[in-house]
């Protein structure tokens, strides 16, 4: 409602003719930071609710003229930004620097507006005085701002009119692609041959018609290289009559490209009509067409009519660093993805390069093999720091520095490497290019998860609106474009097949981080965004002078941020004894990440944060929202554990009725009464996780039924775990209530705990037309058989059983018909899994887990049935496992370290655990052995494999889990004893 008023009322500033409001609605694709400043001055400078009165026309004026320059200057931004020009770029700087300021002085105003009223309220005049002096400052300054804005506006006009935009050429230009010469010249694709076999089985295999195949990849994995030796192996050279090499580029030149593919041909060049004397020299001809170094579709535009199609078995191979690209071009079907290296086979394209067939000293393997490690698998990183190891010395120290210098050395020691890389932003649109820098703010190698990036960049005012799309979906999509552009990488799918974690190549982050300097984005300890890490040197980080009036995010160690600016707060590494109350005065904030400790009360002075988006709270204990909690309007995500959320207060005369219409996540909430009314104060919940511990009253009174009325709830958590007894009344009987339950067809992903539902309310579930993932725990249905109905769970992909009475589970292929994961976890009674199950064309894992032996066997037979029906991809999983000792607690730091067991023989097996359950502990393996995290009931542990891996866990618990939000409040350790 209120995103509506303001809407309104910038809309009404002046009246737009047509032709005006579509010049607006082209100026909205404008740089993000940019995007901040007009909906700061349409929210802050013409909000009924916030504005100051005492200068209302004042406001009028100095919005309409801010709105007009920005939206004119970031519209020639974004059809010029992607030209290589010196002047674009000092008009760039000149923008940001104006933008930058101007964004201060109008979210500044927020608490002087607000100061304004609330002293009027109380009578303070010369309170009223000083606040009102301080606002006419701003104003000055904002006028000085838009000064700036008219000045760069007359400079841009005079470049349209003169075209006086030089279109520079590469610094460095290479001769093929973009690749670095010393790499292109290497005869063998040292690691690729795999994917060499592959290409040349599609260029020389069927069909017979007309087929691109593009090779797509991140910048310096080798794409141009990999062409360029299929292009020249003598079997290609063979099979095609004429062959045929360009270079694209970003600046393309299209009576280059034709010269280049005539001089390949070789007919004479200096002709007219190239495209048709091309045409005419590969017609009735088997051809080869390499197009190198593709940026644009237009480039394919321009030339794909060019190539005949006689079905003669001709191709044309297409490199690029654009997955859309490729898919323009018609080979959607024969992409061919480069990946990094393994560690392995950069080690031998490392060795190669440096020592060629000559043996690597056996004092310095082991270290290159961390140098070749350490090069994330990127084969032009390698060959650049293989030509430094080649030429100075092969000693042990010298060969130790290079190794704990890889990314300086690499961009040091080659110009062209970070040019390389470079091409790929320059290419963003301004819409990607803050998204991208903010990369920085995270760690070399850090796991992003998708959740947290997508938030905070909403947070920062990165992301533009779409039409009957969330802001959060529109970020998803920019997250795919970064891959799609290959300037990211993925680590983890979902099951719908969306980014779940994803990352950045260290190469990559520090171009990131070099840009977001250079364009006053991001700083170490001062300016906008401070992020210090804790791999910095000492402990005094003078952070007392990082917190001046620009700082806009803060992820930070011990110190409290004073900031009025700041809008992202992540205090994931301060332990609060109590909820921090400073910070009611940051009301720019838009998200926090805290960590507390006891029970939790937000103060009802919630409400003055009226920016905030996201409230992250990690705690093992109680958190207790005010019901001045449903006056936040922005606020988007609640996500705590064992939260107690008091119910809306009723509207006094005057006061506007609370609506959340923007919360999209509710989780960790306990004991609340979903009423009907309650569910339409927030129509947009997307994501509900709920819970009923034994402490709750009559369930109906809870009024879960309601449910029904959530339209766009994709993800229902449900847990009706009371307690463990079973004869509890709840536990130990249906329950009318849940045996009747609706659950509204939107739902994408459902979790049900300790429902005691018989088998027949699953038809219920079976019913829900699109969902995809469901997970039965802990006595969710009650009985030993199951005989799924045919016809339901038509779009279901995952299933999950998880400690169940269930014996007999009848069902087959049809039942379940594109069911890809199936897991059975503390499934004791289960006899065995039917055999039907490995029918379902779709299904890639079947995982087990505590299960008896006759369950086991029946799924290895399952395995082997669909082996000799030559179908090898379905995977098997089993896990047994068996706790030994609780090692350490830090609720009971007075209790030593239990001593290992004097036989710990099948430590080895550890592995088997897998991925399962969480996979955020892979990375800590490599310096702590095998371990993993489970729940004991509500309390999450780490498993280790010995007692000394918990001890140094627990002694450094601080900077192994501050970044891994999920495991900070991991309680205990244990040691684990697998079985077989």
């Amino acid at each position: 409602m209120k995103a509506k008023e303001e809407h309104h009322s910038v809309n009404n500033i002046k009246p737009r003719t047509k032709s005006e409001r579509e010049e607006h609605q082209s100026a909205k694709n404008i740089r993000p930071r940019r995007t901040s400043i007009r909906e700061n001055t349409r929210k802050i400078l013409h909000n009924p609710d916030d504005q100051c009165q005492v200068l209302h026309q004042t406001e009028e004026q100095i919005g309409r003229s801010l709105l007009e320059k920005v939206r004119f200057l970031l519209s020639f931004l974004e059809d010029h930004s992607q030209k290589n020009s010196e002047t674009i770029r000092c008009v760039e700087g000149r923008i940001r620097v104006a933008a930058y300021e101007a964004e201060d002085i109008i979210e500044s105003q927020i608490d002087t507006s607000d100061q304004i009223v609330s002293d009027s309220r109380n009578h303070c005049e010369r309170c009223v005085e000083f606040r009102r002096y301080n606002l006419a400052k701003k104003y000055e300054n904002l006028q000085k701002v838009i000064q700036e804005l008219d000045s760069i506006s007359e400079q841009v006009v005079n470049m349209m009119d003169r075209n006086d935009i030089e279109i520079l050429p590469p610094r460095n230009p290479f001769p093929a692609g973009s690749s670095k010469s010393g790499y292109s010249n290497n005869s063998d694709m040292v690691g690729f041959d795999d994917d060499l076999m592959q290409v040349k089985d599609r260029l020389t295999g069927p069909p017979s018609k007309l087929k691109i195949i593009s090779i797509v990849g991140m910048g310096g994995i080798g794409k141009t290289t990999f062409a360029r030796n299929v292009y020249d192996d003598p079997l290609i050279e063979y099979h095609f009559h004429i062959r045929a090499w360009t270079t694209v580029s970003q600046e393309y030149n299209v009576k280059k490209m034709l010269t280049d593919l005539l001089d390949s041909t070789k007919y004479q060049s200096n002709i007219q009509n190239f495209d048709e004397k091309i045409y005419k020299c590969l017609k009735g001809k088997r051809y080869l067409i390499v197009l190198d170094d593709m940026w644009d579709t237009k480039a394919w535009d321009e030339v794909q009519r060019l190539f005949p199609d006689d079905s003669n078995g001709s191709r044309i191979i297409l490199t690029t660093r654009l997955a859309d690209v490729a898919v323009y071009a018609g080979s959607s079907g024969a992409i061919h993805h480069l990946s990094c290296l393994s560690p392995e086979k950069s080690w031998n394209l490392l060795h190669q390069t440096v020592f060629g067939e000559e043996c690597c000293p056996c004092e310095l393997e082991e270290i290159g093999k961390e140098i070749a490690k350490n090069c994330k698998g990127l084969p032009l990183a390698l060959v650049v720091i293989g030509g430094l190891l080649y030429k100075g010395k092969r000693t042990h120290d010298y060969w130790m520095y290079v190794k704990q210098n890889v990314n300086s050395a690499v961009i040091g020691t080659d110009d062209q490497f970070m040019e390389i890389l470079l091409l790929s932003y320059n290419h963003l649109p301004h819409h990607l290019r803050a998204c991208f820098l903010y990369m920085a703010v995270f760690p070399e190698d850090y796991k992003i998860r998708k959740s947290e990036l997508t938030k905070l960049w909403v947070a920062e005012g990165f992301i533009k609106p779409e039409r009957s799309k969330s802001l959060e979906a529109v970020a998803e999509k920019y997250l795919e474009d970064l891959l799609d552009r290959n300037m990211i990488l993925v680590h983890k799918r979902s099951y719908t097949g969306k980014i779940k974690i994803c990352s950045i190549h260290d190469l990559m982050r520090d171009l990131c981080v070099r840009k977001a300097q250079e364009e006053n984005f991001l700083h170490l300890f001062d300016r906008r965004r401070v992020i210090i890490h804790s791999n910095i040197n000492g402990h005094d980080h003078h952070l007392e002078d990082i917190y001046g009036s620009h700082v806009r995010s803060l992820k930070e160690e011990t110190s409290f941020p004073t900031s009025f600016l700041l809008r992202v707060w992540d205090a994931l590494r301060i332990r609060f004894n109590g909820f921090p109350v400073k910070i009611m005065k940051l009301v720019n904030l838009r998200f926090i990440v805290l960590k507390c400790i006891g029970t939790i009360r937000l103060p009802a002075s919630i409400s003055n944060l009226f920016n905030l988006q996201t409230l992250i709270i990690y705690s093992l204990d109680t958190v207790k929202l005010p019901s001045d909690i449903w006056k936040v309007p922005r606020l988007r995500h609640i996500w705590t554990w064992n939260c107690f959320l008091a119910y809306p207060s009723a509207a006094g005369n005057g006061e506007k009725i609370a609506l959340l219409e923007n919360l999209q996540t509710l989780k960790g909430v306990i004991d609340f009464k979903f009423t009907k009314k309650v569910l339409q104060m927030m129509p947009n919940l997307k994501k509900l996780k709920i819970g009923f511990p034994h402490s709750c009253p009559v369930l109906s009174s809870f009024c879960i039924d309601k449910f029904i009325h959530l339209h766009q709830l994709e993800d229902l958590n449900c847990d009706f775990t009371y307690k463990s007894d079973r004869n509890h009344p709840l536990l130990g009987n249906f329950h009318p209530l849940l045996e009747n339950f609706h659950l509204p067809p939107t739902l994408k992903k459902l979790t049900l705990r300790g429902c005691r539902l018989s088998w027949k309310s699953m038809a219920i579930i079976g019913s829900l037309p699109i969902l995809e993932v469901l997970n039965l725990k802990e006595f969710t249905f009650d009985g030993s058989v199951w005989e799924p109905t045919e016809g339901k769970f038509l779009q279901l992909k995952v299933l999950l059983l998880s400690k169940t009475d269930l014996e007999h589970l009848k069902a087959d292929e049809t039942n379940f018909p594109i069911l890809q994961h199936l897991t059975f976890i503390d499934c004791r009674k289960l006899v065995e899994i039917p055999s039907a199950i490995g029918d379902i064309p779709t299904l890639q894992v079947i995982e087990l887990c505590k299960c008896r032996t006759s369950a086991v066997n029946s799924v290895k037979l399952i395995q082997e049935e669909q082996r000799d029906l030559e179908n090898n991809n379905l995977q098997i999983i089993i896990h047994d496992m068996r706790a030994l000792h609780i090692v350490k607690s830090r609720s009971e730091s007075e209790k030593r370290l239990l001593p290992s067991p004097p036989k710990f023989p099948l430590t080895r097996n550890l592995h088997q655990l897998g991925l399962f359950p969480h996979r955020s502990l892979q990375a800590l393996s490599k310096c702590y052995g095998p371990l993993m995290m489970i729940h004991l009931g509500r309390v999450p542990v780490v498993i280790v494999s010995s007692a000394e891996a918990a001890h140094r866990i627990m002694k450094n618990q601080d900077v192994i889990f501050s970044n891994r939000p999920k495991l900070s409040i991991i309680d205990k350790i244990i040691y684990m004893l697998l079985l077989r």
